[in-house]
């Protein structure tokens, strides 16, 4: 709950904010460090004597400003008074401060809302709490109670049975000098003894609401229209008006900020910024939403050639599909984190783009007019009018075209400098004068980097080559030398950083040397590696973070990049650091970031944009998937853009400085409640709810749906029986009785309850993708029960049902049952790994059963191998490593549980023990586990994502035991020096909570939100936080350098 407060001594609002495990605090912004400060906390009231209350906790402001009531439980208000200035001695607290919460007892138990009533006299009145309520016969009645300053709610001063006027009350709001009560059917207006009900036209559930005066509101209700509200009072005459406004997505709130301007808050549905304009709106701003997540998928892992996933897992790689919103707001959405690319226009439609190089056509030029893009073979070059014209030129001022171009750039007093395999090219961009200078024959220039004064050259990839560029258009040699000993040069780079130096890398040593300019002299030299294949390809030195050492990136070989900070008085190297990005080597360009910084863009199997933030370098995904190589383009008519070559084109293009999570949303207008994806068919199989009024009556229908992945359009739609409900949807491989394996788009569904027959309750369809990309019956099971979730086991499906888990056979176009296994309640969830199924009992925890096939004639049989025996709600359940398993329940825990195979008895080996649990504080409706290989070294592997009810998507991983207790002891270190809004404590806050059990902390979980704050902290708090962590000792133990490492690396997984 939250509930804004404007304390006397205060410039700026406080924020009462109430947490479901009944902790309050009220924060306030601090202009200075920008974060939240906290300003009051009050001890728990929870009390374990008291039922919750049944409708949604509130928190009501008395109007004036004396007191707040909280609801939070059934026959109880709580009280807190607001502070105030009533005489001339100084107070002991300041006025508009919040005094300690009190209990008030009234008999009203199912309440279902309550609002403070404005006094028409003044505020020294004790303050009115109009309660709407149901009574033991169900009846919704009316009472107003006076609230003492003396703890506790007494004195009715109205009581009325509404029954013959008012049926079906929803909620309750506060009129001018009066109240309102908004109905299904009707509304009335209260007001002393005036009671003026008047029916709607046409019926409603209203969900939120708005004050915008004292006679004008906005209206919300469950189908997402908007509505203003008019009350009209004179004397004793009274009139209201509503009027529909638009349509947005389904408001759980709404926020007048003023101007016309209102803020509607979505959970099922994108919240949006609108304009009210006479009697329509205007949509100002929308912010993305993809709460609740019925169902996901994980499209990919950064590897789109199949399922099996073959990458080193990194930033960004991850492209979720989800099932968003509910009902008219349902939607498919891609949800990626990584940074965004927006392509401005295709320039060129080629392949095999080597590189590209941004020129200005002048010296006057302050901004890039001229792309010269290399080829294999050529050279072509294109220039931009300010209009976005383009034209590409068959020559330009004695660059040559007929060979690709290694090197191209305005170097000093803006000449055109061109380096290819046979020469380098100094021109004179006023006169065209040409000063060029060539290898000796048969050797050819291998590598070039210059700094806009030196020049230097790998010539037949053994020789070095320094030439001097002067004002004047001129190129002298500096220096000259061979590399015997280190071997062949694989890369060259002369900084602009440090511009006395010269950087190589060296194919047979894996080496970096960092050489003196002038004479070539090696001053430092590092191994990159041991191994033969970490060969540096690509090198840069940059000023990548403010107000530190440069950074020397290094590109390898097998795909990772190494990091080092360069000293510059010395040009000494320090603070290694090595990332790995895919499997083949990447390619660097420094992209200007502002204020003398740059980001690095790698180009690689999976682009990556390297940029700092927060005293650290960040790798983050890019978008362009395809990027082959790109280059810096500012130009007059796209400032600020790019040039990004593909495998197929050419494309300008706005790169975002930094990563945000990038939502694709494909509206579907219903229930998006399953989902699966198909890598060969490249589309999506969507179960949908679609519902509808007609005649004041409510229908509900549910559609199988074909959605094609590249252009995230419909293709096909399957429609089910009346009255069925779609309850799951798989994927599957299965085979078809001949020996084949067939793909096929399997859906669970259930028939209403109070509109089956007696013969079936649910359905199993199995449905082909013709080749028109069309959906087409293969055959269908009807079930005595309804089929809740879907799975396949070595080629058959498993489905869950209301009672047991059954497996079928796919055998001639029909389904067969072949074994069943009954659970304890009912099946939830259910996840495959091998021939082994976890299932998820509605109350009984996990169970998992092993699929055995027949023998010798015997029958196909589900045998039970272990179980948690442990009461636990369960709403999803995934395999997570070999005997492991991750189980949610219904009251937002998490719980690790681990099949002991080495036991002593068979009991002990068939009991699963809870080996890890921590309080996630949101339900989880579904589960997805995949596998990455990851580095050898890896602290953390990622296993699955988790999706939940709140829109987050979780990323879980597995800690590698060498670190274990490294991160729960820093974690515990963490959590008593990083203070949260409120001071709520960590373990109070992680521990495992529910009806059966409370824990006092979370246990072996480390909550990795919490240990990346460890990076947002001082070096000197860092080495608080490290105490009794890092190790004295060189080469034992960690190290605070190390430990960061370790956090950065965790960062990057998400």
């Amino acid at each position: 709950m939250l509930e804004r407060l404007q304390p006397a001594n205060s410039h700026t609002e406080h924020l009462f904010i109430g947490t479901d495990r009944y902790k309050y605090f009220t924060v306030s912004w601090d202009h200075q460090s920008h974060q939240l400060r906290t300003e009051q906390t009050y001890h728990d009231q929870a009390d374990k004597t008291l039922r919750d209350s049944q409708s949604q906790d509130k928190c009501l402001l008395d109007p004036s400003r004396r007191f707040m009531a909280l609801q939070l439980y059934d026959g109880i208000v709580t009280v807190v008074p607001i502070h105030q200035n009533q005489s001339k001695k100084k107070p002991v607290l300041e006025p508009g401060t919040l005094g300690e919460p009190v209990s008030a007892r009234v008999s009203e138990l199912f309440i279902r809302s309550l609002a403070f009533l404005r006094s028409e006299t003044c505020s020294s009145e004790k303050p009115q709490l109009a309660i709407l309520y149901e009574d033991n016969h169900q009846k919704t009645c009316l009472v107003i109670r006076a609230l003492d300053y003396t703890p506790g709610v007494h004195g009715e001063s109205g009581d009325a049975d509404l029954d013959t006027i008012i049926e079906t009350f929803e909620d309750l709001e506060v009129g001018a000098n009066g109240f309102l009560v908004l109905g299904e059917t009707s509304i009335t207006y209260y007001w002393q003894d005036l009671i003026h009900p008047e029916p709607l036209e046409a019926a409603s559930i209203f969900v939120a609401w708005v004050e915008i005066d004292s006679q004008r509101w906005i209206l919300a209700d469950d189908y997402g229209k908007l509505y203003a509200f008019v009350l009209v009072r004179s004397g004793r005459d009274v009139r209201w008006q509503l009027d529909i406004i638009g349509q947005t997505s389904r408001a759980s709130c709404l926020v007048y900020i003023g101007g016309g301007l209102l803020y509607v808050g979505s959970h099922q549905g994108d919240s949006s910024m609108i304009k009210i304009q006479d009697d329509t709106i205007e949509i100002v701003q929308t912010f993305a939403n993809i709460a609740p997540i019925l169902d996901f998928t994980i499209m990919d892992m950064g590897n789109r050639g199949g399922e099996g996933q073959t990458n080193e897992y990194s930033s960004g790689q991850a492209r979720i599909v989800t099932g968003s919103g509910a009902f008219q707001d349902g939607s498919v959405r891609s949800v990626r984190s990584g940074v965004g690319m927006d392509e401005q226009g295709q320039l060129l439609q080629a392949s095999h783009i080597n590189d590209m190089f941004a020129l200005r056509s002048s010296s006057t030029s302050s901004l890039v007019d001229l792309l010269l893009v290399s080829f294999v073979d050529e050279s072509r070059i294109f220039e931009f009018q300010t209009d976005g014209v383009v034209e590409e030129k068959a020559e330009f001022k004695g660059l040559v075209m007929s060979k690709g171009t290694l090197l191209a750039e305005n170097v000093i007093n803006q000449h055109l400098l061109q380096v290819t395999s046979d020469s380098a090219r100094l021109i004179d961009i006023e006169d065209e004068m040409i000063e060029e200078w060539s290898p000796s024959p048969n050797q050819s220039i291998t590598a070039a980097s210059s700094n806009g004064e030196r020049l230097g050259l790998s010539v037949a990839g053994v020789e070095v080559v320094v030439l001097g560029m002067s004002r004047d258009a001129k190129m002298d040699l500096v220096v000259r030398k061979t590399f015997p000993e280190e071997g062949q040069i694989s890369c060259i780079h002369v900084p602009n950083v440090s511009s006395d130096i010269c950087i190589l890398g060296f194919w047979q040593s894996t080496a970096v040397a960092i050489l003196d300019v002038k004479t070539l002299e090696i001053i430092h030299k590092v191994i990159i590696s041991d191994d033969a294949v970490s060969v540096p390809r690509s090198i840069l030195l940059t000023q990548a973070l403010p107000n530190e050492l440069p950074t020397l990136f290094v590109a390898i070989a097998n795909g990772e990049v190494v990091t080092f900070s360069l000293n510059t008085p010395d040009s000494s190297l320090s603070s290694r650091k090595a990332t790995v990005l895919g499997t083949q080597e990447a390619n660097f360009k420094a992209l200007p970031a502002g204020e003398g910084l740059f980001s690095v863009f790698a180009t690689c199997e999976h682009p990556s944009l390297i940029y700092g933030s927060e005293g650290r370098l960040v790798y983050s995904a890019v978008t362009a998937e395809k990027a082959t190589c790109v280059c810096p383009f500012d130009c007059e008519a796209y400032p600020e853009a790019i040039a990004v070559a593909t495998p197929e084109d050419l494309k300008i293009a706005l790169v975002d400085t930094e990563r945000t999570t990038h939502v694709t949303t494909l509206p579907v207008g219903e229930s998006v409640r399953r989902l699966a994806y198909s890598t060969k068919l490249k589309s999506f199989g969507v179960g949908t709810v679609r519902r509808s009024l007609q005649d004041g009556f409510e229908l509900v229908k549910s559609h199988f749906k074909l959605f094609d992945e590249v252009v995230f359009k419909g293709l096909d739609t399957f429609d089910l029986s009346d009255n069925e409900l779609v309850e799951s949807v798989i994927r599957a491989d299965l085979r078809d009785g001949s020996g084949e394996t067939v793909e096929r788009f399997v859906v669970g569904t259930a028939y209403l309850e109070d509109q089956v027959s007696d013969k079936a309750r649910g359905r199993i369809l199995v449905l082909e993708v013709t080749q028109d990309r069309m959906l087409q019956l293969v055959t269908e099971l009807p079930l005595k029960g309804a089929c809740r979730v879907l799975g396949v086991v070595d080629g058959n499906i498993v489905a869950a049902l209301v009672k047991t888990v059954v497996i079928y056979s796919l055998h001639e176009e029909s389904l067969h049952k072949v074994a069943t296994y009954r659970t304890s309640t009912a099946p939830i969830d259910i996840a495959v790994k091998g021939n082994l199924i976890a299932i998820a009992d509605l109350m009984k925890s996990v169970s998992i059963v092993e699929y055995i096939r027949g023998e010798g004639g015997l029958d196909d049989k589900l045998q039970e191998t272990a179980r948690h025996f442990q009461t636990a709600w369960g709403t999803a359940v995934a395999h997570v490593a070999d005997e492991t398993i991750l189980e949610s329940d219904a009251e937002g825990n998490l719980m690790v549980l681990h099949r002991n195979i080495s036991g002593v008895t068979a009991e002990d080996r068939r009991r699963l023990e809870v080996t890890s649990e921590i309080q996630l504080g949101e339900m989880v409706n579904r589960i997805r586990s995949f596998e990455v290989p990851t580095s050898k070294n890896a602290a953390v592997v990622p296993k699955a994502f988790l999706g939940t009810v709140d829109g987050s998507i979780y990323l879980f991983g597995l800690i590698a035991p060498a670190y274990r207790d490294l991160l729960m002891r820093l974690q515990a270190n963490i959590a008593e020096m990083v203070r949260s809004p409120g001071n709520v404590p960590f373990n109070s806050y992680r521990a495992y909570r529910s009806t059966v059990r409370e824990a006092e902390e979370p246990f072996r979980f480390v909550d990795g939100e919490l240990v990346e704050r460890f990076l947002e902290c001082s070096e000197s708090m860092q080495e608080e936080m490290c105490k009794g962590l890092v190790s004295d000792t060189p080469g034992k133990g960690f190290d605070l350098e190390d430990i960061r490492g370790i956090v950065e690396g965790l960062r990057r997984l998400h």
